[in-house]
């Protein structure tokens, strides 16, 4: 595949806007304090997101997932007991089925083909480390949407568009869109997600890296929610991450996962409102019910919704895959 032309607005060498590594420096509040494992002796970490974590090895990185949830951008002194692990095994089973779609930076998630430093964290590694080639990250998130919800229903609500995209009058929150759209999103200096609509996408990546990454998002969507719809699961809507890895277009980070998607229980959907969903949806709603103005710190999500939002993502691995946790 050729390479198209594309610009990268601000990056480190991970392609990660630097004001987002600062933000986590500044925010008042230790993220060592609320790891499920601190800093691992002989690793070098190179990047800590708010639920994730990366570690240099030269050639190849490793992903580490963690059990730490976020709401509103803030990371919980709560810890949801096989998130990270379920993040990662998914992310692992449907790279492994969407590569004659594109390819992915998958290595392994078997500690055994990772190295000796690697391995002797097996005990906070296992299941929960993912092995991956460096890429060239292209800084958009490619959303795709097959249902009405989050911040395409509150635009639409305002304007009847997503992303600037006109949509059909009348249409009610969650409800099933004619067809999947394309709505990307960029990270703003605060780091928080910013849609943006596809011309503005073209202006920062370039008009034929813009359709290709289109196209890819488009198929991979599909791929999963036909999975999902045999399964009796709505895959409302995802984003995905894309890199070049020797000059090819490559899926990164992590993909379809209830961390960047919304899944939805088919037999209990019901358009009109919100939907239950297998994701960390029930923490964010306690979240909101307490009143707290969404700074750090949060209110510490209480034991029965900890263990509510584990179940779900137990529950939605078992729908997918087929296989019990």
């Amino acid at each position: 595949m050729a390479t198209p032309t594309f610009k990268f607005t601000g990056m480190d060498e991970r392609n990660t806007p630097k004001t987002e590594q600062l933000r986590y420096k500044n925010r008042g509040d230790s993220l060592t304090n609320l790891m499920n494992q601190s800093d691992l002796p002989g690793l070098k970490l190179h990047y800590r997101g708010k639920v994730g974590d990366m570690y240099d090895l030269g050639e190849h990185l490793v992903l580490v997932a963690t059990d730490r949830i976020s709401g509103f951008d803030v990371v919980n002194a709560a810890l949801i007991p096989q998130k990270g692990a379920i993040r990662t095994q998914l992310s692992r089973f449907w790279f492994e089925r969407t590569e004659h779609i594109v390819p992915n930076h998958l290595v392994s998630t078997d500690l055994s083909d990772m190295s000796e430093a690697v391995r002797s964290h097996q005990d906070q590694l296992d299941r929960r480390a993912m092995l991956v080639r460096k890429a060239q990250r292209v800084d958009i998130e490619c959303v795709v949407r097959g249902y009405l919800a989050g911040s395409g229903w509150k635009e639409y609500q305002n304007q009847g568009t997503v992303c600037e995209q006109k949509l059909p009058a009348g249409l009610r929150e969650s409800d099933r869109l004619p067809e999947p759209i394309f709505t990307p999103a960029t990270k703003a200096d605060t780091g928080h997600d910013e849609n943006i609509s596809v011309e503005r996408m073209a202006d920062l990546v370039g008009s034929e890296l813009t359709e290709t990454l289109k196209n890819l998002s488009m198929q991979v969507y599909q791929y999963g929610a036909d999975h999902c719809a045999a399964r009796g699961i709505l895959l409302a809507d995802t984003k995905f991450e894309f890199g070049f890895i020797d000059g090819e277009l490559s899926l990164i980070d992590e993909v379809l996962t209830p961390d960047s998607s919304r899944y939805w229980p088919a037999d209990q959907y019901e358009p009109g409102h919100g939907q239950p969903s297998f994701d960390k949806q029930l923490a964010r709603d306690w979240l909101e019910s307490t009143g707290w103005d969404k700074t750090p710190p949060a209110p510490t999500l209480p034991a029965e919704i900890v263990e509510q939002t584990s179940q779900r993502y137990i529950e939605v691995y078992k729908l997918i895959t087929g296989e019990v946790w």
